[in-house]
């Protein structure tokens, strides 16, 4: 019985009970065929990691100085307003340039065509031959501010260098380098994402630095060898430079199109 506009139980004519009828039980019976459990097979019992020769005398220092903290002050390169939009990223190289000879002055320096090309930057003459590539801006550290992320090439081995800026106390701080044989560059929220051609076939390296507020630096937090899904043939071009695990100088930073030679100066 439904009630009525009144406030008088209606009648539900019984052809109509009957449907309702009907329909719930079949409503009910098809909750019961789809909601059921059903056997997904044995399952393999779980293992607790084996520790393997508990007996060794644990290291007390690293193998190799693999450069995990990178905070450098950049000398002689201004700052306007703390704004690091404002910076200018070709000086920030010339600065690095000048800071490393043993890599870049000199013919024998494994470099030195970067250092020969930055006459171009700036140049009218020079687009497209500046190795500096357009850098890209975005806050990675959480402070509210935008942090620069700069690539330039490195010649003639024709490797990528990847490096993060940050400011404090209006000074360029360097917290992050990586040089390698790069094939894309990514930012994800504070994370840097550096992926690398392998020379095992069908895969690729993909590196990720995190900000660390306590380091105050972009960390290694993640060296990872990944399938690409390709074909499985050897790159054209394998890594030029060691893996970061023995590298004496790690670094890292922005988007895929951090290979492209676009210049600096078109930011």
């Amino acid at each position: 019985m439904l009630p009525s506009r009144r406030g008088r139980p209606a009648r539900v004519p019984v052809t109509l009970a009957l449907l309702l009828a009907a329909g719930a039980t079949g409503v009910l019976a098809g909750c019961g065929d789809t909601g059921g459990l059903r056997g997904a097979g044995a399952t393999p019992a779980a293992q607790s990691p084996a520790r393997l020769w508990p007996g060794l005398t644990p290291a007390s220092r690293p193998a190799y100085d693999i450069g995990e903290v990178e905070h450098t002050p950049v000398g002689g390169v201004a700052v306007p307003g703390g704004d690091i939009r404002r910076a200018d990223p070709v000086a920030a190289v010339r600065a690095e340039i000048t800071a490393h000879p043993d890599d870049y002055a000199g013919a024998d320096a494994p470099y030195h065509g970067t250092a020969e090309r930055m006459a171009d930057c700036g140049a009218r003459d020079g687009r497209g031959r500046c190795p500096v590539l357009r850098p890209y801006y975005r806050d990675l550290t959480g402070d509210g501010r935008p942090e620069m992320t700069l690539g330039f090439r490195l010649l003639p081995q024709e490797l990528t260098a990847v490096r993060v800026y940050t400011v404090e106390k209006n000074r360029l701080v360097r917290v992050m380098s990586y040089d390698d044989a790069v094939s894309a560059v990514e930012l994800a929220g504070r994370t840097v994402i550096v992926r690398s051609p392998s020379e095992v076939a069908g895969y690729e390296y993909r590196l990720q630095w995190t900000w660390d507020p306590d380091q105050r630096a972009m960390l290694l937090t993640s060296d990872e060898l990944l399938r690409t899904g390709g074909d499985g043939k050897r790159p054209k071009r394998p890594s030029a430079s060691p893996r970061p695990s023995a590298s004496p100088r790690p670094s890292a930073t922005t988007s895929s199109s951090a290979t492209a030679s676009s210049s600096a100066t078109g930011r």
